[in-house]
C-alpha cells in the first residue's frame, strides 16, 4: 500500500499565550487513506513502525517510518481496538471481537490477559496503558458488543462498563464503576495520576493512583462533541482525540489550542528517533506530523 502521500496544511490554533510556539512541519502527511475506522496506534521503538487497527475490516495494519509503506499485519485479529506496549515492547491489545486484552509475544504467540470478572465475559475492552509496577490498566465499554459493526452484537454480562487493574500477578481489579462509557486513558508522566475519557458524559476525568486504587475522579475537561483517545507530553500537557482534530491541556485543565485535522481523530501516539513524530488514526486516514515537542516515554 504505497503511492504519492497527500499533504494538507497543519494549522494550529493558540487559544491561550501558553500554546504559543507549538507547532512542527507546515502540513500533514497523509500515509495512508483506506480504513473504514482507524484506531489504537502504538509505536515500536526498535522496530521503528507503527501498529494501527482499521477495526470495522478486523485487520492490523503496520506503517514503517524507514520505508514510508503500509501493510496489512494481521487479518481476523478479533476487531481490534486500543493497544499500547509495556516495558519489554511487546504490544498489548484490546480486542472487541474476543472481548479480551491480549499479549504479543516476541516469539508470535499470544498471551490471554483478561477475558472476564467475577465469571462473566468483559463487555469489549477499548484503550489499555501499562503502569510502572507492570500492571494493565484497561477500559471496557459497551462499542464493540452494541452491534455488528466492530465487534459482534452481545448482551452485557457484568451490568457495568468499569475500568480494570490486572495486577502482575494476574488478580483483576475494578478500580472504577461509574463511568456511562470509559474510553481512552492516560498516566502523567511519573504514574502518579490517571486520566481516562469517558465519551458518553463528553468529558475527562483525573484520579489519584494510590497503588492499585484510585481516588478522586473529578471532571478535568469537558467538551460538547467528547474525546476518544488521550497521552501526555513531556511538558505536562494532556492531548485529546476529537472531532476537529487534536486538543491540547494545560496541567490546569486549560484549553490552550488545537491542532485542526480534517477528520474525526480516534487516537493518537508519538514515535520517531526523539519521539516527536506524531501519528494520528482519524477516520479513514493515518496522518502523521513533526511537531516541536514530545511524547512522554513511559518505559
Amino acid at each position: 500500500m504505497r503511492g504519492s502521500p497527500e499533504t494538507i496544511p497543519a494549522e494550529f490554533v493558540t487559544l491561550d499565550e501558553r500554546f504559543a510556539g507549538t507547532g512542527g512541519d507546515r502540513r500533514l502527511l497523509r500515509v495512508f487513506a483506506s480504513g473504514r475506522w482507524l484506531e489504537g496506534p502504538a509505536y515500536h521503538p526498535a522496530g521503528r513502525f507503527v501498529l494501527f487497527s482499521d477495526i470495522p475490516n478486523d485487520r492490523v495494519l503496520r506503517y514503517d517510518e524507514v520505508t514510508e509503506r503500509v501493510t496489512e499485519f494481521a487479518a481476523g485479529v478479533g476487531f481490534t481496538n486500543g493497544r499500547t506496549t509495556d516495558a519489554q515492547s511487546r504490544f498489548i491489545a484490546c480486542e472487541h471481537g474476543r472481548r479480551r486484552v491480549t499479549r504479543n509475544e516476541h516469539d508470535g504467540s499470544t498471551t490471554v490477559l483478561a477475558d472476564s470478572y467475577a465469571g462473566h465475559r468483559l463487555n469489549s475492552p477499548n484503550d489499555v496503558v501499562v503502569a510502572a509496577d507492570g500492571a494493565v490498566w484497561f477500559t471496557d465499554p459497551s462499542y464493540g458488543i452494541m452491534t455488528d459493526y466492530e465487534g459482534h452484537a452481545a448482551t452485557e454480562e457484568i451490568g457495568s462498563r468499569n475500568v480494570y487493574r490486572l495486577a502482575p500477578d494476574g488478580e483483576l481489579t475494578v478500580v472504577a464503576d461509574d463511568f456511562s462509557q470509559p474510553n481512552g486513558l492516560a498516566f502523567s508522566a511519573d504514574f502518579a495520576r490517571l486520566y481516562v475519557v469517558d465519551s458518553e458524559e463528553h468529558h475527562i476525568r483525573a484520579f489519584t493512583v494510590d497503588g492499585a486504587g484510585l481516588g478522586g475522579g473529578e471532571v478535568f475537561a469537558a467538551d460538547p462533541a467528547g474525546y476518544d483517545g488521550i497521552r501526555f507530553d513531556t511538558r505536562g500537557r494532556l492531548w485529546g482525540a476529537a472531532q476537529d482534530g487534536l486538543h491540547c491541556y494545560e496541567p490546569d485543565g486549560t484549553l490552550s489550542g488545537k491542532l485542526l485535522v480534517p477528520e474525526t481523530v480516534a487516537n493518537f501516539c508519538f514515535g520517531g528517533r526523539q519521539h516527536n513524530q506524531l501519528y494520528l488514526t482519524a477516520t479513514t486516514s493515518l496522518y502523521t506530523l513533526r511537531v516541536n515537542f514530545t511524547g512522554v516515554r513511559y518505559f
